[in-house]
């Protein structure tokens, strides 16, 4: 391959990875295209590049996925190369053959090692022919219901059903038992034809206590191959990722040795060029260690990439960018090694107590721990995001706000590092993961490596519906913001003091706090000020003593509280190294003639678009039936009837976009016979 100068780069992509490419491209004096939607068009990652070109739209459809648009818009400013990121177009074979006939350099695989892995059962043939081990299954061309159904009890239950063109943890479905089979897989193939344009699926052996497990690997154009070692992936829920590692914990230099010249292998069948990453399942073998299989190969860099540049001290992006414009791979195996341990945190804008739903709004505070930005440097903590602090997340994207980075010299160094960090991100306007990622790394599973994909599941007792702090430590905290602030807002002028003085004595102030379900009344009363304000707070029926000394600290009794308290509107978040919570501050006035909703209506728990009714209007269904799917967010969500009853009326239609509370269908109460 003849070598080209690439001296600028079109990023098809948004968010945090286009800002990485283009904090890369940057450091190598190259300069950078951004392409962006109306939605993104003062986003962090436009304001990064040099140039910025609109595609128009909002849903990818519109947009990010316009790939003639995109290609005119690199031919028009000039661009050598474009950089696909990930998700998208980064894995479409037919957008990477268009960049090539256009003169353009593709930093990814060629086309033809796209389409060979893009298709999961075209893959596991190849790998089979490779002498890569696959776990048994059906990965044919024939997808005739009824033999499927005959494959599926070939292979037994539990098993499961994958979209063959998918990834990113759609298009998938564990099967228990048999009679669960036609709806499981009736679902898989519409999320597979939505989400990648194909109804194709194959079947596997469901692996009981599966570790998910991959390896980095790099080819060049002159037939070089390496791999930078292995992450593990396996804690997930709905199969997407949540916290990834590396190294895996407890594999053994030999396990790793043959992990890695198995996905090498991969990349040598379909002569693959640039970053890759074969992923594999893998569970434990007679022998101690584990057992591995060829799960399927993305063709692209993956969200958590940098493990592996912490562990390596390589920069990825630049080794693709490197690499596509012809030249060699900048290291030997030889010349790699593995150095302490990293792990990355996803924080996502979800509510992980309301089954993981996805968020949006305005994010009112965006406070991140001291970090480097898309920096391989060691020993330290890293965040990439595409967010800053005022920003809306909309239903359109992924909803990830960053990626946290930490490395250590040991496991459990980064682990101390991880909570840390995360105990300092304190982000208020969406529902966000963060509290529930310090409950999952800090679980016994997690902390002593006892890992499998149904980690979450396992350890659901301590990492849902817990209460971070106490309601004495929220009131006290709520209390003392307000008094603070107050002071601050009354100066030095005595008729403004939020002291409660009064004649004869100190007045007691009140307040009604809600968190959650719990509704109190907290009451505090002036007790004395030098050297500390003290106040008598009454919470729960117990009294305690409140001091707030001139350092800005609190005390309650004789418990020092370290406290940084956000108010927006009547909302107080409060964020502790011992945990997070938030509290409303209750006007009885402002509620007052307020009555239980309507009964029968059934709203979207979400903003997002109807892909699916299940039933038709004047239907009987059942409590827990599937009444219809919405798509938000790129998941499918499938809405249940919540009682027995009947289906009055269907209120929109298949591929209406709804908001937030929008009434989706109403339903009627069954009427019993006379």
């Amino acid at each position: 391959m003849m070598r080209r100068t690439i001296n600028k780069i079109l990023i098809a992509n948004r968010g945090e990875i286009a800002c990485r490419v283009a904090a890369t491209a940057r450091r190598l004096a190259i300069r950078t295209v951004a392409v962006h939607s109306d939605v993104d068009r003062d986003a962090r990652f436009v304001a990064m590049c040099d140039e910025a070109v609109s595609l128009g739209g909002a849903a990818p459809k519109d947009s990010y996925l316009l790939w003639e648009k995109i290609i005119a818009a690199a031919q028009e400013t000039g661009a050598d190369a474009i950089h696909p990121g990930y998700g998208f177009l980064s894995e479409n074979a037919d957008f990477a053959a268009a960049c090539a006939e256009a003169g353009l350099i593709f930093i990814g695989p060629p086309a033809s090692a796209i389409r060979a892995m893009g298709l999961k059962a075209e893959s596991k043939r190849l790998m089979e022919q490779a002498g890569v081990p696959l776990v048994p299954g059906y990965h044919g061309a024939d997808q005739d219901e009824a033999l499927l159904a005959h494959e599926a009890e070939r292979i037994g239950y539990p098993l499961m059903i994958k979209a063959s063109a998918g990834g990113g943890g759609k298009g998938m479905r564990i099967v228990e038992r048999h009679e669960d089979f036609a709806e499981n897989l009736a679902s898989c193939q519409r999320e597979g034809l939505s989400s990648f344009g194909s109804a194709a699926v194959l079947l596997e052996r469901y692996v009981q206590r599966p570790r998910h497990i991959e390896i980095q690997v790099f080819g060049d154009a002159h037939g070089h191959y390496v791999h930078l070692f292995e992450r593990d992936c396996s804690v997930q829920r709905r199969h997407q990722k949540v916290l990834e590692e590396a190294p895996a914990p407890g594999l053994s230099d030999e396990r790793r040795q043959e992990m890695g010249e198995a996905a090498i292998a991969a990349a040598r069948a379909v002569g693959y060029v640039g970053a890759g990453t074969v992923e594999f399942i893998a569970e434990p073998a007679a022998d101690g260690d584990l057992s591995f299989y060829f799960m399927e190969m993305n063709t692209r860099l993956q969200v958590e990439h940098p493990v592996t540049e912490a562990i390596t001290g390589q920069d990825l992006v630049e080794w693709q960018i490197r690499v596509a414009a012809g030249e060699d791979l900048p290291c030997t195996q030889h010349e790699l090694s593995i150095r302490g341990h990293a792990i990355e945190a996803r924080i996502c804008a979800e509510a992980p107590d309301n089954n993981f739903l996805p968020a949006t709004g305005r994010l009112d505070v965006l406070h991140l721990p001291a970090h480097l930005d898309f920096s391989t440097h060691a020993h330290g903590v890293r965040v990439d995001s595409g967010v800053r602090e005022g920003d809306e997340i909309s239903p359109f994207y992924d909803p990830m706000i960053a990626k946290l980075i930490v490395h250590g010299a040991t496991r459990e160094e980064a682990l101390a590092r991880l909570d840390e960090a995360l105990a300092q991100t304190h982000i208020v306007g969406v529902a966000t993961n963060v509290a529930f990622l310090r409950r999952t790394a800090a679980s016994h599973a997690f902390t002593v490596a006892d890992l499998d994909t149904a980690l979450i599941q396992r350890e659901s007792a301590v990492l849902f519906y817990q209460q971070g702090l106490s309601f004495s430590h929220i009131a006290a905290s709520v209390v003392a913001h307000m008094v603070q602030d107050e002071a601050r807002q009354a100066g030095t002028d005595p008729w403004s003091r939020p002291d409660g003085w009064r004649v004869g004595g100190a007045a007691t102030r009140s307040l009604r706090l809600q968190m959650g379900e719990r509704l109190e009344t907290v009451r505090f009363t002036p007790q004395s000020e030098t050297p500390d304000v003290r106040y008598r707070l009454e919470v729960d029926g117990y009294e305690h003593v409140l001091a707030l000394p001139p350092s800005g600290e609190i005390r309650l009794d004789d418990t020092r509280l370290h406290s940084s308290v956000y108010r927006t509107g009547e909302l107080f978040s409060i964020f502790t190294p011992s945990g997070s919570a938030s509290a409303e501050l209750v006007d009885p006035l402002a509620h007052a003639g307020e009555t239980e909703a309507e009964a029968g209506r059934l709203t979207a728990p979400m903003p997002g678009r109807v892909i699916a009714f299940l039933v038709e209007a004047g239907e009987s269904v059942t409590k827990g039936q599937p009444l219809a799917v919405m798509e938000a967010m790129k998941m499918e969500h499938t809405i249940k009837a919540p009682i027995d009853s009947i289906v009055a009326e269907l209120l929109f239609a298949v591929g209406d976009q709804l908001t937030e509370g929008a009434e989706l269908l109403r339903l009627a109460p069954v009427l019993e016979e006379a």
